[in-house]
C-alpha cells in the first residue's frame, strides 16, 4: 500500500472526484480526513473508507472560512498528531458569460475554488516544513490552461491555483514539501447530471480517447503524485484529460 501510515485531507470529498480520491487514499493505506460541506456525503464516504479498512474521520465544513479550516486542522493533529497529504479538491462552478455574470457569481467561485485553497495550505504549511516532509495537491483545470467560453471565474480560480503551486513549489520545496496541481478535462462526476445528452457527446467528441474521465482515474494520478514513488515531482501541473487539448 503505497500511502501506508500516512495521514491525508481531502476537501470537497462527499462527492465526485473527491470521494474516489478519499476512497482510493483509504485503500492504499492513508488515514484520511473527509471534509465537505454536505453532512450526509460525508457520512457515506467516511463509512466507505473505514470499510475499506482505513481510519477516517468526517469534517462537515465550508473550507471557505478560515476558522472551521484551522479547527479541522487542529483535529487531525490533536488525533494523529501529523499531516502529511493535503488534496485541495474542493471546488464549484456558477457559469455566465462575462457581459451577463453577477459579482455574487464571481464571488462564490474564488471563494471556494481559490481562497479556500489558500486557508488550507496555509494552515498546514508550517506543520509540514516542521516535519521536514509534506505534499500539497491542488485541483486546477484544462480550464486553468485554456480558459472557456462562459467561465471567467472558473477559468481565473483554476488560473490561479497554478500560480499557487508553482509559487509553493519554490517557497517549500527546500523544506521537504512537495506542492503539485492536476489538470483533469471532462470527468463523470455529478457536476455533470444536468448536462444535455447532445452536449456530453460533443464533449466526448473533443476527447481522442472517445470517452469522459470517470473520478477514479483522476484518484489514481493523485494517489501516484502523494506517494513516495513521486518524491521528485514538483511545481508539475499534470494534465488528464484524455488528449483533449492535442
Amino acid at each position: 500500500m503505497r500511502l501506508k501510515g500516512k495521514v491525508a485531507i481531502v476537501t470537497g470529498a462527499g462527492q465526485g472526484i473527491g470521494a474516489a480520491t478519499a476512497l482510493k487514499f483509504a485503500r492504499e493505506g492513508a488515514v484520511v480526513a473527509v471534509c465537505d460541506l454536505n453532512a450526509e456525503a460525508v457520512a457515506l464516504v467516511e463509512g466507505a473508507c473505514r470499510e475499506a479498512g482505513a481510519q477516517a474521520h468526517g469534517y462537515v465544513l465550508d473550507v471557505a472560512k478560515r476558522e472551521a479550516v484551522v479547527a479541522m486542522i487542529a483535529d487531525v493533529i490533536a488525533r494523529h498528531g501529523r499531516i502529511d497529504v493535503l488534496v485541495n479538491n474542493a471546488g464549484i462552478t456558477r457559469d455566465a458569460r462575462l457581459q451577463k455574470m453577477t459579482l455574487k457569481q464571481f464571488d462564490d467561485v474564488i471563494d471556494v475554488n481559490l481562497r479556500a485553497v489558500f486557508n488550507t495550505t496555509q494552515a498546514v504549511a508550517d506543520i509540514m516544513v516542521e516535519q521536514g516532509s509534506g505534499v500539497v495537491l491542488n485541483a486546477s483545470s484544462v480550464v486553468g490552461i485554456y480558459g472557456n467560453y462562459g467561465q471567467t471565474n472558473y477559468a481565473a480560480s483554476k488560473f490561479g491555483v497554478i500560480g499557487f503551486t508553482k509559487t509553493w513549489s519554490r517557497e517549500l520545496g527546500p523544506k521537504g514539501v512537495r506542492v503539485n496541481a492536476v489538470a483533469p478535462g471532462f470527468v463523470d462526476t455529478p457536476i455533470l447530471s444536468t448536462v444535455p445528452d447532445t452536449v456530453l457527446d460533443k464533449m466526448r467528441a473533443q476527447v481522442p480517447l472517445g470517452r469522459l474521465a470517470q473520478p477514479e482515474e483522476i484518484a489514481n494520478v493523485y494517489a501516484f503524485l502523494a506517494s513516495d514513488e513521486a518524491s521528485y515531482i514538483n511545481g508539475a501541473v499534470l494534465e488528464v484529460s484524455g488528449g483533449m487539448t492535442l
